[in-house]
Formats: structure tokens, sequence, C-alpha cells
């Protein structure tokens, strides 16, 4: 098989919610199939916040946990009668799969929280795909379901796990082998394996990041991702109403866009395929004979001005208790704890007597940070705010941005403008 042909294909939860939904992934693949192409899907939509749910009322010792698993067992039967047919085998794959959920629940909860969010929250992605390669083969495609823990290894840090890429490489000659004999290979976004052979995952909305992987490993011609949005646009239509579409980005572009807060594509989805120069398409689901965007090595002359908003922000000012400067020893050890507590650092400010970091609002993950601080210093937190970054910004859309908001930690750069910002109203800095 010719590397150079195989397209890496990525469908999120929205875009296979709904039997309908996945009747128009079939039809998108026949006729997009140029050459073979492995296809990565998320949970159906909301599968995963409900099996959070599930997580959640399992560790607290829930009588409720049976009930919500039913209901998403239920709920995955209807879905897959409407697309195979009453009785299907398929059904049964599925009922498999919730009894390894089942007989979590029969257990007394011992092993930690992220530990057993991996092994339940994954069933979502595994039933999903099943089901859905099920249809394509059903549809006289000649797809092949595949387990994508036999092919990405992580380490142990469960939902946020690191890629072990060498071996992930190595593991992902078995897809090769498969697309020998089929035209499409079907697998999953998100979770992966470690070497003890527990599941892992690669944190919240991690397909996309799937997909890049498997685009690296094989040296994909190309990577889409598959939206129920035009393409890449300059602000969220949900908050802005007059947005428009990027036709072309940068790889560079892309990056600074998703790490600080851009939600179309996941932050580490970029690198993996700029490495190796593999294109990537953002396309419109619902109309698929458009382009949509392009993401790719070429830098183009002009951008408009885009703006990123990260909600659920907090700032959090440090201070030292005794009569010394915040100095290098001090900043040592507070970011060996950030790395500790998996606290980004998504901007900073040093001055003699404090150092302020702008980060996501993670209150388990900041509590047991503020812990370990101990006496030495003094922690008060900012919250309720939002980072908003203007990448091309001009002075009229800042003064629109920050028409009745109190801008408390701004940061411009030559290109790119970063505001942490809250609403007048209520403004109150608390001690944590």
């Amino acid at each position: 098989m010719n590397n150079a042909q195989v397209q890496v294909w990525k469908f999120g939860g929205a875009s296979i919610a709904t039997p309908d939904l996945v009747e128009n992934v079939s039809k998108i693949v026949k006729d997009h199939l140029e050459s073979k192409a492995v296809i990565v899907t998320s949970a159906k939509g909301k599968t995963t916040n409900k099996l959070e749910t599930l997580v959640q009322a399992y560790m607290s010792e829930s009588e409720d946990a049976y009930n919500i698993l039913e209901e998403i067992k239920q709920d995955h039967f209807q879905y897959a009668q409407s697309l195979c047919g009453e009785g299907h085998s398929i059904l049964n794959e599925l009922n498999d799969l919730f009894v390894e959920i089942e007989w979590i629940l029969e257990d007394p909860v011992i092993d930690p929280y992220d530990y057993v969010y991996d092994q339940i929250v994954s069933i979502g992605e595994l039933a999903s795909t099943k089901v859905v390669c099920q249809y394509l083969i059903d549809q006289g495609i000649k797809a092949k379901w595949l387990d994508v823990r036999d092919i990405i290894l992580t380490d142990n840090t469960h939902r946020e796990a690191k890629v072990d890429w060498v071996s992930t490489q190595k593991r992902s000659n078995k897809i090769k082998t498969l697309l020998e004999s089929n035209d499409v290979i079907v697998t999953q976004g998100y979770i992966a394996s470690s070497s003890e052979n527990f599941t892992t995952t690669l944190g919240r909305e991690g397909s996309d990041y799937t997909a890049a992987i498997l685009s690296y490993c094989l040296d994909a011609e190309s990577m889409h991702i598959w939206k129920d949005v035009p393409g890449i646009l300059t602000g969220d239509p949900r908050l802005f109403k007059e947005v428009m579409k990027i036709d072309r980005l940068s790889y560079k572009e892309a990056v600074e866009m998703t790490y600080y807060g851009a939600k179309v594509i996941h932050e580490k989805t970029i690198k993996p395929i700029q490495n190796k120069n593999i294109p990537l398409y953002v396309r419109p689901f619902h109309t698929p004979e458009k382009e949509g965007t392009l993401i790719s090595a070429e830098e183009p002359l002009v951008y408009p001005p885009v703006i990123v908003v990260n909600s659920e922000q907090v700032l959090l000012h440090i201070s030292t208790n005794d009569f010394s400067f915040v100095g290098e020893h001090h900043l040592g050890d507070l970011f060996t704890l950030f790395a500790k507590h998996r606290i980004r650092v998504n901007m900073m400010r040093n001055t003699a007597i404090s150092f302020t970091v702008c980060t996501n609002n993670r209150p388990g993950r900041i509590a047991a940070f503020a812990e370990e601080l101990g006496d030495q210093y003094t922690l008060k937190k900012d919250s309720d705010l939002k980072l908003i970054t203007v990448r091309h910004y001009t002075d009229d859309v800042l003064n629109i941005l920050t028409k009745g908001k109190l801008v408390l930690f701004q940061e411009r750069l030559k290109n790119t403008v970063h505001l942490v910002m809250k609403e007048l109203v209520d403004y109150e800095l608390k001690e944590v």
C-alpha cells in the first residue's frame, strides 16, 4: 500500500449524534473516498457528559449510578437499532461494552478518580465507533473496526496522557496492514492505552489530537476535520454577530489560536501534522462540497482580526509572607507545583512582591496547589474571568471588546493582545 494515499478523517460527537447524521457520514465517505481512509470518531453527542455524571455517581457511591448507566445503554441500543435494524448482532457487542462498566460499579470505590474516569468514559468512543462502522459496512463500504488502544501507547497520566511516539509509530503498521484489504478503518478518538494495558485518555475533546497522531504515524496525504461550521471563523458565531470564514491559515497561526482557547480544533492537533507538513482541512459537515479552511505551511499575506474567547479563567496572585522579593528560587518552587498539580499558565506577571498567573479554573487542582503552598505564601484569586486573545488586532476591535469591562491583566505583543477581563458588576478579590 502507498502510504501517501492515506487520508485521516475526524467526525466529532455532534456529527454522529443521531441516525440521520450517521447517514450523512456514510454519504460523505462514499462521495469523497478518493483514497484509503482512517476515520476517527468521538462518542456520540452528549454521551461523554452523561458518562462523566456516571463516574461522579459511582465515586460518591450514589444509588443513581445504575440508573444512569441503564439510560446510556438504552440510548445506544435505540441508536444502533435505528441504523442497523432490530436484532442485529451489533446489539450484543454494545451490551458487552456496557457490561464492563457494570463490573466496575459492582466493586467498592478503591481506585483514584482519574483512573476510574478513563475506564468508564472511554466506553462512549468504543460504542459509537462500533455502530458507525457496522452501518458503513451495511451500506456496502469495505470498512474495518479497530481498537485504537492497540495503536496509541501513552504513560499513566490519566485524563491527560502523554503519547509514546516511538511505540505508537511501530504499532501503526497494523493500520497499514488492515488497509491492504479494506478501504476504511473506523477507530476511536480521545482514548489510548498505557503499557500496563489500562485505558487512558488524551484530554477532553481530544479526538482531533488522535487524528493528528495517526496522520503523523501513517504519513497521511491529508487530514480532514468535519465540523458543523463553514470552516475556521474569525470569532465564535455564538458570541459575535459579524464573523467571517478564514480560507487559509498557517500552522503557526493555528497553533496560536488553539493554544489560547479557540475551540474549533484541539490545541495539540497542529504540531504533529506540522512536523510532517501534512495539510489539515476543516470542512463543513452539512455542506461537504464546500472547501472549508486549509491549514498548511503557507503563510497568507494578510489576516483579519481574529478573536478567541477562553471562559472560566482565574487569576492567582501569589505573594511571599516573609520580607523577601519573589526571586528565582520562589519561581522554581512555584513552577514545580504548577507541574505537579497540572495547572496551566496562560499568562504570567512577576513583580518584586508578587507573582500572578492566569489559568483555567480547575477548582480541585487549585485547592490542592493552595494547600501545598503552605505558610510561606499567600494566595488570592480573581474568579469568573475571561481570557480574550485578539490576533492581528486593531484599536477599534479592542475598544469594542473592552467597553463596560474591567481589564485586570493585559499583554500586548506585535500581532497579539491578551486581555483578562471581568464584568464590572460584583468585582471582588478573594483569598484562597
